[in-house]
């Protein structure tokens, strides 16, 4: 089936973009969720006529994530974790965890964009890639400190 995409989906290709996809993948996941319409004459038309204001958009969502990646550029995450004696965590770091930390922040950034792959299982300061467009990748930096025990009373 060939599509034309009305937005950038990963690893498949960019808004105004058009791209033969299996049908079901088209039918079932791109046409309802409105990424993309079906390459018929008119569309491909109407896809030409909007061509510019495409590129217009695409360069204003590139200009805000590069501000916005200098905004991150300062941000350090802390996490308190509870950890075994070789500084091993009981858990994990995870996307989720970081996404939270920055929302607590006030950075709204979906968690599908922290590129966090394995989650984090060690003590230690880590840089995370967060990708806020296909040519923009900001980097915090990510803390993960042992969490302090309670002392034992007898």
């Amino acid at each position: 089936m060939e599509v034309i995409l009305l937005h950038d989906v990963d690893k498949l290709g960019i808004r105004g973009q058009m791209v033969n996809v299996a049908d079901g993948y088209g039918r079932n996941h791109l046409l309802p969720k409105k990424l993309a319409v079906k390459a018929t004459a008119q569309n491909r038309k109407w896809v030409e006529q909007q061509r510019v204001q495409f590129l217009k958009q695409s360069a204003k969502e590139k200009d805000e994530a590069e501000e916005l990646g200098k905004l991150l550029a300062d941000v350090t995450l802390t996490f308190l974790r509870k950890a075994g004696e070789h500084g091993t965590l009981f858990g994990s770091v995870t996307a989720m965890d970081v996404a939270e930390g920055l929302a607590g922040q006030g950075f709204k950034i979906d968690k599908r964009k922290i590129q966090l792959d394995p989650p984090l299982k060690l003590l230690g300061e880590y840089d995370v890639q967060v990708r806020l467009h296909r040519e923009v990748t900001a980097t915090i930096k990510v803390k993960i400190e042992p969490e302090a025990e309670a002392p034992a009373t007898h």
